[in-house]
């Protein structure tokens, strides 16, 4: 068998795969990854940079399969090339308990970089991985860093908005080591795309910076997709879009071309005819015959002497490999806590303010701290200073990224920069703008990644504005999320404390922050660094702390400071209120059920005080103080007293609850 012979082999192969898989599950999307199957073979045997032995080897190239529904091309790329997965897992495509899940997940298999699922997304998290290999490569030079990012994207994933702003971005930053090829097929779920969309998607692209080709019919061109890669590949300081006119299902006779190919399996009469077509054998499901993983075992070893040689330079680095690790991990060096700010009790800080100081004092201790802003960077505390270069093409190793006002896109970077690894990323917009992010946060949170978000203007606090600025739902909505860790700090001592916890721990944290001044506690003083970290304590025990108390106050946030004075409201009239700092939902759910009871013990009665919905109080508290409609437009300290929010309303629902335990 010659080696054009050999290769071809390879594509039919990855195209039967892509059949049976979806047959054998009734579910699945093959048409794309029939079409494209020689697309993947030309990347991943002469393009990418990739070994298959070390898949985490950090000067990878990086893969996206932005449009994840074609995820049996990924997975069988990742079979024939020796990631570990088994055929068994194709064959198990789709089904309960496999890693070969309906779209790709990453942690789940090796070679997955990103979870992609929701069009868009992806295509946005390898603009973020652009900015982190750049940003690294400034930092660590070449020889340490100096990769690509290259990413298959759809129809849907240009249609959907977060496209357009992550490409808007791309080209104004200027991130030359992004290769993107546009799968042209012209089909949707629905139909023909020119059902609903007639954009000039070369010129839209041109218009944004990018280096634009259409390289047309060359789908099944093995030389002519090698050649265009590498012309992307050759543009150093600006993105690449390289357009590659496809066919939907080729060569199925009767579905090349349909939407019917886009998700309906062929059939077993359709796949038995195409394979003819193909010249695989029509009496058997999922061939891979042993030439076709040993051909790509010949081109792993390519990646394996890149990866050698790269261990080799690291090996008698003279560069800071304690700073590389820490990126590399996305954590703070040792240490990096004891610069963190204290704050006198008594003076008044926004929490939005307090965390600002935390970020700039304790910057310099994370060396791969990328922050930054949609077009609200001194609103949101993420201003690092002066001193801080801006990320540009000019300074591609600078820490402060100017995101523009563009949330959607800004969310899924930052999940793609944390993903790549050797950046942790911190971003910051209003709460209430938290809804434009919340797809990428939610796949953030799915993906694990180590990202930080500053919402600010937390409540009805921030005034004027009004409603369509005034978070209501958003902290119910966001406690709702598995794997999102929530922080609401009641003053500047304990935003330190979730700072902390923040870069210390694993995946995605968002810290819900204040618009308005809130005064520095003094019971916060010496029990937040501990208490924060265990998502609520006991702030003010009152009387006896040995003792039962009366009613359990609790509050988040601005509001905690309402809860201490209710407290001495009720204390003056003989009742016991113990006021509970209650940060974090999460991180006390995972405390063990006997501390949990210490900080809310069975049988008294809780008033839980929080300028949000009530939804979900029903958890911890008997009762609430809280807002079930949207806000008003008033000063912030006008909206607060007319929905409730004193320290006498908060006592006197106490008084009422207690009669009801009478």
């Amino acid at each position: 068998m010659t080696e054009t012979e050999l290769e071809q082999l390879c594509v039919n192969v990855v195209r039967g795969l892509a059949m049976d898989g979806p047959q054998r599950a009734n579910s699945g999307h093959q048409g794309t990854a029939m079409a494209l199957a020689p697309l993947a073979h030309v990347l991943f045997s002469r393009v990418l940079r990739h070994d298959p032995g070390e898949p985490d080897w950090p000067d990878r190239d990086r893969f996206i399969l932005s449009n994840g529904h074609a995820s049996i091309l990924l997975y069988s790329m990742l079979l024939l090339n020796g990631y570990g997965i088994s055929l068994k897992d194709i064959e198990q495509f789709r089904h309960w308990g496999s890693p070969t899940a309906g779209h790709p997940e990453v942690h789940s298999l090796a070679g997955v970089e990103v979870t992609t699922g929701p069009l868009g997304q992806g295509f946005a998290n390898g603009v973020g991985m652009a900015v982190a290999e750049r940003f690294l490569r400034s930092h660590f030079g070449p020889e340490t860093i100096d990769h690509h990012i290259f990413v298959i994207c759809g129809d849907g994933d240009l249609m959907e908005g977060v496209s357009h702003e992550a490409a808007s971005l791309a080209g104004n930053l200027g991130l030359g080591r992004l290769v993107y090829i546009f799968d042209d097929n012209h089909i949707t779920i629905d139909g023909s795309t020119d059902l609903a969309c007639s954009d000039d998607v070369m010129k839209r692209f041109d218009a944004y910076g990018w280096h634009v080709e259409r390289l047309g019919e060359v789908a099944n061109d093995l030389d002519a997709l090698e050649a265009g890669l590498r012309r992307g590949l050759a543009e150093a300081d600006r993105p690449s879009l390289l357009v590659l006119r496809s066919h939907i299902g080729w060569p199925s006779p009767h579905r090349t071309d349909t939407k019917e190919a886009h998700g309906d399996p062929l059939g077993a009469e359709e796949i038995r005819l195409t394979k003819a077509l193909l010249g695989l054998p029509l009496d058997q499901e999922f061939y891979v015959p042993d030439e076709v993983p040993a051909f790509y075992a010949q081109c792993a070893r390519r990646g394996r002497a890149a990866r050698e040689a790269w261990e080799d330079r690291q090996a008698v680095s003279e560069g800071d490999q304690e700073r590389l690790k820490a990126c590399l991990a996305g954590r703070a060096l040792a240490g990096w806590a004891d610069k963190l700010p204290a704050f006198e009790a008594g003076t008044k800080l926004a929490t939005r303010k307090a965390v600002n100081k935390c970020l700039t004092a304790t910057g310099a201790g994370i060396p791969g701290l990328i922050a930054g802003a949609a077009d609200l960077t001194g609103n949101t505390g993420v201003d690092l200073g002066p001193g801080d270069a801006v990320q540009s093409h000019a300074s591609p190793g600078g820490t402060q990224l100017h995101f523009g006002i563009r949330e959607h896109a800004m969310a899924s970077a930052m999940t793609g920069m944390a993903l790549h690894g050797g950046v942790l990323p911190v971003g910051g917009t209003f709460f209430v703008f938290s809804d434009y992010a919340r797809p990428a946060i939610r796949l953030a949170a799915l993906s694990r990644a180590h990202v930080v978000y500053f919402f600010t203007h937390d409540s009805v606090g921030l005034g004027e504005d009004g409603p369509t600025h005034q978070p209501i739902e958003q902290l119910a909505s966001l406690r709702a999320m598995p794997g999102l860790r929530v922080i609401r700090p009641a003053d500047a001592t304990e935003t330190a404390a979730a700072w902390r916890v923040a870069v210390d721990s694993d995946g995605p944290t968002a810290l819900i922050l204040s618009r308005q001044d809130l005064p520095v506690l003094a019971e916060t003083g010496d029990r937040a660094a501990v208490g924060v970290a265990r998502g609520a304590y006991v702030l003010a025990p009152g009387g006896d702390a040995s003792a039962t108390p009366d009613i359990v106050l609790i509050g988040t946030g601005s509001e905690v400071q309402l809860c201490l004075g209710a407290a001495r409201v009720l204390e003056a009239e003989g009742i016991v209120a113990r006021v509970v700092s209650f940060p974090s939902w999460e991180l006390f759910a995972e405390q063990e059920a006997g501390y949990r009871a210490d900080v809310l013990p069975p049988g008294v009665p809780r008033l839980a005080v929080e300028a949000a919905a009530s939804f979900g109080w029903e958890r911890y508290a008997d009762a609430t103080v809280t807002i079930d409609r949207f806000g008003a437009s008033a000063p912030g300290s006008v909206n607060m007293e007319k929905f409730g929010f004193t320290a006498d309303n908060v006592a006197q629902k106490a008084r009422g609850l207690l009669g009801t335990r009478v």
